[in-house]
């Protein structure tokens, strides 16, 4: 009997966020927590694309002739605003439900993203390539981050970037990102995060190294709550990004 073919997608997980797809983009929603932490994440894509790809941030289309992609895109929180910067988008999810919210919402503002229903795994097998691939807030939700990661990396062009956004697996996160605000102050659906499957950054950079991409920089995200907003950090125990950089052959 063949070996079963291993996959990155968690059925549960994908059926989870389906089920709050219409809630994507309303600000006051389900995914508040993500349209607070959309312009830390945003700001730092934005300015990191830039800084690699030598283009000026307050132009009104810096990223033309660039090809991104948003691997677990959700509603598009990420893919509209990098349209508008004047990338080629690709936003790819495991839920059609969420595809389907997608592309609405960028028919409704006449934004122009390649929106599909697929996997890591299909993307990369079929040749896709990107500048950049946006991995934010996904790997702690995947099945296999080993081959997840591994798939994002064979889409990365030589000399391209990728960014990754996650939770880490300490304490002090089972304190403040499931604790705190799935089950005190209710701020996402209970059961949104498994302690388990949070990823440190040490297991985070092993995968993107086995991927072929170094890491070239790496931010906390922290929450202020007296101004009601996220910010860049040094501490990188609960929220942090990191971006990482594929050598050129």
């Amino acid at each position: 009997m063949p070996e079963p073919r291993r996959s990155t997608i968690d059925a549960g997980e994908v059926e989870r966020f389906s089920a709050l797809a219409a809630e994507w983009w309303n600000p006051n929603g389900k995914f508040r927590p993500l349209h607070k932490f959309n312009p830390v994440r945003l700001s730092y894509i934005r300015d990191q694309i830039a800084a690699r790809f030598g283009r000026d941030p307050r132009a009104a289309r810096p990223f033309e002739g660039l090809r991104i992609l948003d691997i677990g895109c959700g509603g598009g929180l990420l893919c509209e605003p990098m349209a508008r910067l004047g990338a080629e988008v690709v936003g790819a999810d495991a839920s059609e439900t969420n595809i389907e919210v997608a592309k609405l919402h960028a028919a409704e503002g006449n934004v122009s993203v390649d929106y599909r229903a697929t996997t890591a795994e299909a993307l990369a097998e079929a040749g896709e390539k990107f500048d950049v691939v946006l991995n934010m807030e996904v790997v702690e939700h995947v099945a296999d981050i080993d081959l997840f990661v591994a798939k994002c990396g064979e889409m990365v062009k030589p000399g391209g970037i990728m960014f990754v956004a996650t939770i880490n697996r300490t304490l002090k996160a089972l304190g403040l990102a499931i604790i705190g605000a799935e089950y005190v102050l209710r701020w996402l659906p209970r059961g949104t995060h498994q302690f388990g499957k949070l990823v440190r950054p040490e297991e985070l950079e092993k995968a993107l190294g086995a991927a072929g991409l170094a890491i070239i920089d790496r931010t906390g995200v922290t929450y202020n709550p007296l101004a009601d907003r996220w910010a860049r950090s040094k501490d990188m125990d609960v929220n942090y990004m990191v971006l990482a950089e594929k050598g050129s052959v």
